[in-house]
């Protein structure tokens, strides 16, 4: 069997799925990055994906259109965010008891609403329409590398391209200058004429768009149906990935691919036919979270205003 691990095959199946495997992290971890990055903190991420899975899975269920059950997941995110956002942003509650709230109530949600359209006992699995992987011309048939990054689904490669993309945003853009702005120091923004307000909410429905888009991704790509609490876990990760990245997006890319890694590396081991109790293999990405904040304790420095309410007029 250790054989088996020695192999291309082995190595290229391994990596492939490394990249799928990290796609919902990425996503949801560059969605916190932003709001983050202007001051809220968003521990509602496991929620937020939840219902992004849901309602991806149910309209691509009742529509037979992948792209209309993605763009409902990102725009179901989305509308959970906004509460987030008004409870924190606008009232000043407590963000961790806004995200606590929010996740309390997604799982709540999303059971009731799955067994409201399909049942308690409906007849098989419903299913939906999966992602398709999308071969890149020419590129797909290099050796090693082709399989790997050109034979993947959509939103790996959304989740790639996005990384460059949010760096672009926060660190050469007049906008990404107010986030971080906002995030480090809101007086002395508003005080320059920045909208505070309008940064953080714009902010925490960006968050709350790719979250729920990284929710499709566990119910439309990779597999085609909807499970109970079906995330497992993940939005807790895409929390700890931002942390680990250290707040910046290729810190998330990497952060992201490690701990897709482990879950791909389980996966595999399990399948290779290892004698290891698939208990110990399935808290691989878990214990590895724990170790990475552990890690991350001290070497980190999150913005100077995150979880802290701006009250304009207090």
């Amino acid at each position: 069997m250790l054989s088996t691990l020695l192999t291309t095959a082995f190595a290229v199946g391994l990596l492939q799925a490394t990249l799928r495997t990290a796609t919902p992290l990425l996503l949801a971890g560059i969605g916190e990055l932003f709001s983050e990055r202007a001051g809220v903190l968003n521990i509602g991420l496991e929620g937020m994906m939840l219902i992004g899975a849901l309602f991806g899975f149910l309209v691509a269920n009742q529509t037979g259109s992948l792209w209309l059950g993605i763009a409902a997941g990102g725009v179901a995110g989305l509308l959970i965010s906004l509460i987030h956002a008004l409870l924190s942003v606008s009232f000043g509650v407590s963000q961790v008891v806004s995200g606590v709230g929010i996740n309390i109530f997604c799982i709540g949600i999303s059971l009731t609403t799955y067994r409201s359209v399909f049942g308690m006992a409906s007849s098989g699995v419903p299913t939906a329409t999966a992602q398709e992987p999308i071969f890149i011309p020419w590129l797909s048939n290099i050796p090693f590398i082709g399989p790997i990054f050109f034979q993947q689904l959509p939103l790996v490669y959304l989740a790639l391209l996005l990384v460059p993309l949010t760096w672009f945003i926060l660190y050469r853009t007049e906008w990404g200058l107010k986030i971080r702005a906002v995030g480090e120091h809101p007086l002395a923004s508003e005080t320059l004429g920045v909208n505070v307000y309008a940064i953080r909410y714009m902010a925490v429905m960006i968050c709350g768009l790719l979250t729920g888009i990284a929710g499709t991704f566990l119910s439309l790509g990779l597999l085609n149906i909807f499970l109970d609490n079906m995330t497992a876990g993940r939005g807790w990760i895409a929390l700890a990935v931002v942390i680990f990245g250290k707040w910046k997006p290729f810190g998330v890319l990497w952060a992201s691919l490690l701990f897709g890694l482990a879950s791909a590396f389980q996966l595999r081991v399990q399948a290779a036919g290892f004698d290891i109790p698939y208990q110990f293999l399935l808290m691989a990405p878990y214990v590895l979270t724990m170790l990475a904040l552990i890690g991350a304790v001290g070497r980190s420095a999150a913005p100077a205003a995150l979880a802290v309410p701006f009250l304009k007029d207090k």
